[in-house]
Order: C-alpha cells, then sequence, then structure tokens
C-alpha cells in the first residue's frame, strides 16, 4: 500500500514579518467535519495500521504483558478529610476509577461519591477535572469533559440522597467551596481562545451567579482555591512570568483584596496559618525565598524572611499545618523537603538513590503530625509515604503492586552528563535491564520535553519493563528549557535562546552514540507536544541522529499558530517563545520552526501520533506537518502518521486499557525500527 499523497492549494500567508505560502492550509478545519480533510486523515491511519500489520502480534503480546503486570482491583491509599477516609479504586476490567469515602470508622460502609465507569457510559472519553467536597460533606462539586477538548462540565452532588444535578456551569477550569456549603466560587475559560479569565460566585442550585472578576489582559489565566487551613479563598491571575494573588476570607461578605499588586517578573504564591501568609516569592532571586507577612494587612517590605534565597536551590513549593510547613526544594536536579516549625528550627526528608522523583501526597488536614509523599525512580514503584514530624520517621503505607514477579535488584539506573556546545553539563538519566551494558552497545528510546520550565523527572512505570526486558536502554535527557536544575535552567531554553532545548538534546544523543551505550542504528528519540517540537526541529537540524523519531501531539507549525490569537493558548505562550509580531523574536521563531525548515533532504523514518479532539495543539499540525514531508523527503524511510478520529484529549485515550493498547503501538513501533 502506498502513502496517501495530499493535494496541494497554495495559500498566502502574511503578517508584518512573516509570510509563506501554505499548501496544505486546507486540513485546518475547526469544525472537525470536512469530508476532505477526514478522508484523508483517515487515508493516513489505513497507510499506518497496513505497514504496523506485521507487529500486530507483537502489539498484543505487548498489551498482555503490560495488562498482566496491573493489579486491576486495587485501592489507593486513604486521605483525611473532615469526617471521613476518602480515596480511589479500580476494579477488574473496568477502564476508570471509583471515587470512594467511609465514616471515620473500620466498619463504616462505602460511599460511592462517583463511579467514572458509570459516567462514561456510550461515551468514548471521559475525564474528571476538578472534584471538590464541601466543608461539612454533604455536597460534591466536580467537573467532567466528555470530548477531550477540555471543556469541562461543573455539577453538584447530593452526598446524602445520591442525587445529581444538571450542569450549572460550562468550561470550568477550578471550583471551591465558601464555607456555608451552599456557595461556590468558579473560574470559568472563553470557548474560542480557552484562556481561563472570569471568576464567579454562584449558588450550588445554579441560581444567584455573579461575575466577581474578569482578567481582560490576554496573558493572564486565573484559577480558584481555599487555602488548607479553610480560612481564605484564594484567586490566582498569573501569567507564565508574573503573578497576582486576590483573597478573601470564607464566610465573609466583600470584596476581594490585593495581596501584592502584579508586578512585571514577580512571582508569588500563598499559604496560610494562623495571623500569617506564608509566601514563596522570588524577589530576591528566580529561585525563591520564603516568607510571612500579617494576612490582614500584608506588606512586603515588612516581611519576616523564614528560607533564604540561596542560588543553587529551587524552592518549588510551600505547605502549611497548623504546627508545620514544608518546603520542596530541588538542587542539581533532585528534590528534597525541608520541615519547618514555626520558631526556626528545620529539618530535611532527604533520599539516598542517585536519581528519583517525589512529590507530595494527598495533604488535606491541617491540623496534623503527618505530611504525605510519593517517592518513584526508574526501578523503585510509586511508594506513598506519611513523615511524623515529631520522630522524623517515613511509615511506608503502600507501594504500586507489580504482579509477575518484579524484582528491582534485575535493573539499574544511572545518570550521565553530556556537554552542549557551549560546554554545559546537561544530564541523561538512563534506565535498563542489570548487565545490558557490559557488551555490545544496545538499542536506547531516548525522551525530551524542555520547555515552560516543566521538570522531565525520572518516573516507575511497569510498562516500561517489556521494553527493559527485550534489551532496550530507556533514558531522558534534562535538556534546558526545562526546570529540572531550577529557574536559571528554564530560562537558557527559552525565547531568543531556545535552540540550546535542541543542541542540548542533540548533544545528549551524540554522546550516548560516542561513549558506547548505543549506535544511530539502535537510536530511538520521542517527545510529546512542546516535546515534539523538540522533535521536528531536531529533525532538521540532524536527520542523521538517530534511526526514527516518534511525535506526539506536536507543535510544529509555530509560526502559523503563534500568529493565530484566535487560537487556545496562543497569546499567553509568547512569554515562552516570543511575540511574532516582532520582527526580532519572528525571525528567530521562523529559524527553527519545523513546518517551515523542511527542506529537500533525506530524513528518518517517523511515526507521528495526534488526537482530532486535542484543544492544546490542533490535529492539524502534525497533518501539515506530514503531508508536507512526504513531499518533500528523498528517502525511502517509512513515514506514518496516526490520528485518534474517536474523542480524545492530548494525552490520548482515557480509559486505562485503551491507553495500553496505544502504549503497545508505540512499542512495537520502536522494537521493530531496532530489532
Amino acid at each position: 500500500m502506498q502513502p496517501p499523497i495530499a493535494k496541494k492549494i497554495p495559500t498566502e500567508r502574511k503578517s508584518t514579518y512573516y509570510q509563506t505560502v501554505d499548501d496544505y492550509a486546507w486540513l485546518e478545519d475547526r469544525t472537525k467535519s470536512k469530508s476532505e480533510v477526514l478522508d484523508y486523515l483517515k487515508a493516513e491511519n489505513a497507510y499506518m495500521e497496513s505497514v504496523m500489520a506485521p507487529t500486530k502480534e507483537l502489539q498484543e503480546e505487548l498489551y498482555q504483558e503490560m495488562r498482566a503486570r496491573i493489579k486491576e482491583d486495587d485501592q489507593e491509599v486513604p486521605y483525611r478529610l473532615g469526617s471521613y477516609w476518602y480515596y480511589r479504586r479500580t476494579e477488574t476490567d473496568k477502564q476508570y476509577p471509583v471515587y470512594c469515602r467511609r465514616k471515620d470508622k473500620d466498619d463504616a460502609p462505602e460511599e460511592v461519591l462517583l463511579d467514572m465507569n458509570a459516567l462514561a457510559e456510550g461515551k468514548k472519553f471521559i475525564s474528571l477535572g476538578d472534584y471538590e467536597v464541601s466543608d461539612d460533606g454533604n455536597w460534591l462539586a466536580f467537573t467532567t469533559d466528555t470530548l477531550g477538548f477540555r471543556q469541562y462540565d461543573l455539577r453538584i452532588k447530593n452526598l446524602v440522597t445520591g442525587e445529581t444535578q444538571d450542569r450549572i456551569a460550562t468550561r470550568v477550569d477550578s471550583v471551591t467551596w465558601d464555607s456555608d456549603n451552599a456557595t461556590l466560587y468558579y473560574t470559568q475559560e472563553d470557548e474560542v481562545t480557552k484562556r481561563t479569565n472570569l471568576f464567579f460566585r454562584i449558588k450550588r442550585d445554579g441560581t444567584d451567579e455573579t461575575l466577581v472578576y474578569n482578567e481582560e489582559d490576554e496573558l493572564y489565566n486565573i484559577q480558584c482555591h481555599k487555602t488548607r487551613s479553610g480560612s481564605y479563598i484564594v484567586l490566582v491571575i498569573e501569567s507564565s512570568t508574573t503573578t497576582e494573588l486576590h483573597y478573601k476570607r470564607v464566610g465573609l461578605a466583600g470584596e476581594f483584596r490585593v495581596l501584592f499588586p502584579r508586578l512585571e517578573g514577580r512571582e508569588y504564591m500563598l499559604d496560610h496559618r494562623g495571623e500569617e501568609f506564608f509566601i514563596r516569592i522570588n524577589d530576591a532571586g528566580k529561585n525563591f525565598r520564603v516568607v510571612s507577612v500579617v494576612a490582614e494587612k500584608p506588606v512586603l517590605e515588612e516581611a519576616q524572611e523564614k528560607i533564604a534565597y540561596r542560588e543553587a536551590v529551587m524552592i518549588e513549593d510551600i505547605d502549611c499545618f497548623q504546627d508545620f510547613f514544608v518546603v520542596t526544594e530541588r538542587e542539581r536536579g533532585l528534590m528534597r523537603y525541608q520541615v519547618c516549625s514555626y520558631n526556626g528550627e528545620k529539618h530535611s526528608i532527604e533520599f539516598q538513590e542517585s536519581v528519583y522523583s517525589t512529590s507530595a501526597g494527598d495533604n488535606y488536614e491541617f491540623a496534623t503530625k503527618l505530611f504525605r509523599y510519593h517517592y518513584e525512580s526508574f526501578i523503585t514503584p510509586d511508594s506513598t509515604y506519611d513523615y511524623d514530624i515529631e520522630t522524623r520517621t517515613s511509615t511506608l503505607l503502600k507501594q504500586l503492586p507489580v504482579l509477575g514477579g518484579y524484582t528491582p535488584k534485575e535493573y539499574e539506573t544511572v545518570r550521565v552528563f553530556a556537554k552542549a556546545s557551549d560546554d554545559t553539563e546537561v544530564p541523561i538519566s538512563l534506565v535498563y535491564k542489570r548487565g545490558a551494558l557490559e557488551g555490545e552497545p544496545r538499542p536506547l528510546y531516548l525522551n525530551g520535553y524542555g520547555s515552560y520550565g516543566i521538570a522531565n523527572d525520572v518516573y516507575f512505570s511497569s510498562n516500561l519493563i517489556s521494553l527493559l526486558n527485550r534489551g532496550v536502554v530507556f533514558g531522558i535527557a534534562h535538556i534546558r528549557g526545562g526546570g529540572e536544575l531550577g529557574e536559571d535552567w528554564h530560562e537558557q531554553g527559552k525565547m531568543m535562546v531556545k535552540k540550546n532545548t535542541f543542541t542540548d538534546f542533540i548533544a545528549c544523543a551524540d554522546f550516548l552514540v560516542e561513549s558506547g551505550y548505543t549506535t544511530r542504528e539502535q537510536l530511538v528519540v520521542t517527545g510529546r507536544s512542546a516535546g515534539g517540537l523538540l522533535m521536528g526541529a531536531v529533525a532538521n537540524m540532524r536527520p542523521d541522529l538517530c534511526k526514527a523519531f516518534v511525535f506526539g501531539v506536536p507543535f510544529v507549525d509555530v509560526m502559523n499558530t503563534m500568529l493565530d490569537t484566535t487560537l487556545p493558548l496562543t497569546v499567553g505562550e509568547y512569554l515562552e517563545w516570543g511575540n511574532p509580531n516582532e520582527e526580532e523574536a519572528c525571525r528567530y521563531m521562523q529559524s527553527y520552526s519545523p513546518h517551515d525548515n523542511i527542506e529537500v533532504k533525506e530524513y528518518p523514518a517517523m511515526l507521528v501520533w495526534t488526537s482530532l479532539y486535542d484543544s492544546q495543539v490542533m490535529y492539524w499540525e502534525p497533518a501539515k506537518y506530514v503531508a508536507k514531508l512526504r513531499a518533500l523527503k528523498t528517502d525511502e524511510n517509512i513515514l506514518l502518521f496516526k490520528t485518534k478520529l474517536e474523542p480524545s484529549g492530548h494525552g490520548g485515550a482515557s480509559g486505562r486499557y485503551d491507553r495500553l493498547r496505544d502504549l503497545a503501538f508505540e512499542y512495537a513501533y520502536v522494537l521493530h525500527q531496532v530489532q
């Protein structure tokens, strides 16, 4: 079967500093209903299926392997909230979790709050957004999306009677209860741009809706929450570089007050205890410090410093409890917790593995002596701990079960460093079957992201075992643009130095080949979303880098997307990529935009996948990219394009078994390329 060839309909795209002829603009269908567009996507899917047909048996083998490692009827560790213990569980052969609770006694009957399987009946996709129980425990506010377009409807469930109201609002991003258990606050996104800009107060029956705040600056989004103490409702207004917080005592009439007015480049967040706000703020340096101010009379100039700014340490979060607070820190790419008393004493929770990740758990109780956290590494399954601040000991509550006899000692993990073109050391985390690197170079699957200051940390996945057991090494390149090494690491890979992200990844791949970990013919690289941009830029710059590329929901049509302010997310993205209406930024962005820089030359094998209903990266970006690449590339290497035409989100399918099917397909592709 021959690949489909998309027709060319030249369309001039022109702005102040950018001009091009786009032969494939006809693929941009916001209605997602034009027959000629759908027919093309279906033709690409048919070609993909025909090429991958010889791997069907392998796909099924991988799927069954991965499913067999999952304890399908499992339950998460319950967390305390009020007089109930809340938890989530799964059932055998069911795609989605069930959200439950029990009264504060061992023999109390289970109450099912939300059965996502029941809500998903007759639907191809469902995603739970916000999930908030009222203070009296009688009402549940929750949001769901059934398309994958991140358009969430708000509903209220009476937890006493079991009745659920029809939706009372749509396009809801966040929701929180006031202390009267009858009033809610929620934020709402714009229908077209999907920028969250409106803040409402509403009664739980859907009446008395009042607009509280409208954020008019297109660079900013808003979100609301209640402090762990339960004392304040907080409205967070932020761009990617600047924050402004508004706050109000629960249960009291009156307007929201501004904590610190927005000042370009100043970012901060708050938590509350007693008469004070504890604030993480970057006024002394880009990696933040922690201060406290009087909640009712907050004056930054009079703030008391609790944790000083340190150039080498990124303060990522702060969590206040009645008798202590916890500061999440990151140094040299690794995380730890500073446990602090309010009298100034502090100590650290640190970890022994050389490569790991950790995150705060479900810490909803304010009056507690325990801090819950999760810990995992490439070889240690996700583990839930409670840390006792009095005994300074961590108690393992549960470790993710891995069926089938998984033994961590059979695998190894290591962190190595590549030298970038400017001599910057770039970390690479690797995991492999023990002894795999003692002989010849091995197949290697390398992941990269490098955007938004998001740390691409290591993680445990029982699914990876299927690759590792087949001799594949898996790696993550912690390239600039991400947040693994603090805010400076992010700033060195954004805006007018974005190309550092791409050259860092190339340096990592070259290092792994030159050091004997793998060969070019055994190396496959992958990235999703902004990581898909990375893949596209690298493929143009170094098509000889590896055997194959895997693109997931890739941001590859940088110029046309960033010039279209009617698309979701565009304007806010100016602070990450640059504003294409400014000449210098426009020229620079155009110089690396994957779609704009496809050339008549040889490219390696590629798998590109997307979702028709993705709201973060429109499906037509990869569709146009593939169409243009087919027309210009001069090699015989296979180019595959897969579009999920059914409701599906930015992350793919919503059901856990459906996600495994998709992953089995990806892994089969990788193995087919390198073995």
